[in-house]
């Protein structure tokens, strides 16, 4: 069973603010995201200008491509912040400090708690690191007879690296051009020599 993949603010803004909502979404399918990156992606939207476009992408994306995932503390959704933050999840929403890439991991932990393969887009360093980390919890539940799904982390040169030679990405120069535009967006992407995006496996 598969649950639409579940994306973080970070690569959310950079592809929104670029308009290229529809290379995403030609990539990985329909988006969730959890309401606490919902309504980041919006702040960051209205107080920064790079950042400006991504506000009327959400608008126009709707539920039909941009699912919200309720962050109400259910009792699967407790459980799992609990575990992954080591925090009461009442306490934990009220640290603004690296919310959005908890929350992402934690919906994707309960989709694959029950039985879902979940999809995470997370870019940021620590964020990438929960996701691994619940990964590896669910493949060590796996081997001893657990019914449980999977988690699956991709990133932005993933996302790129999948649109490569199709209409979004049609050769180097535009990987190249696209790559800085997203670079400029998040200075926490790696210069694109340090990707595999201009490999010649990419561009037969």
């Amino acid at each position: 069973m598969s649950h639409r993949p579940i994306i973080d603010a970070g690569p959310g803004l950079n592809f929104f603010s670029l308009n290229k909502e529809r290379l995403l979404i030609s990539v990985l399918g329909p988006l969730s995201t959890p309401e606490t990156v919902y309504g980041e992606i919006e702040r960051k939207a209205q107080t920064e200008q790079r950042f400006r476009n991504a506000a009327a992408v959400l608008r126009r994306l709707g539920a039909a491509y941009l699912e919200l995932l309720p962050d109400d503390p259910n009792d699967a959704l407790n459980v799992a912040v609990s575990r992954i933050s080591g925090t009461p999840m009442a306490e934990r929403l009220r640290q603004r400090q690296d919310l959005g890439e908890l929350m992402v991991v934690a919906h994707a932990a309960v989709a694959a708690e029950a039985g879902s393969d979940a999809v995470v887009l997370i870019d940021e360093t620590n964020g990438a690191q929960l996701a691994d980390s619940e990964r590896r919890r669910l493949v060590r539940l796996r081997s001893q007879g657990h019914q449980e799904g999977s988690i699956s982390l991709v990133n932005t040169p993933t996302i790129l690296e999948a649109a490569a030679s199709t209409t979004y990405i049609p050769d180097r120069a535009a990987m190249r051009g696209l790559y800085e535009r997203l670079r400029g967006l998040d200075d926490g992407l790696v210069p694109i020599e340090r990707t595999q995006l201009l490999s010649p496996r990419l561009w037969r």
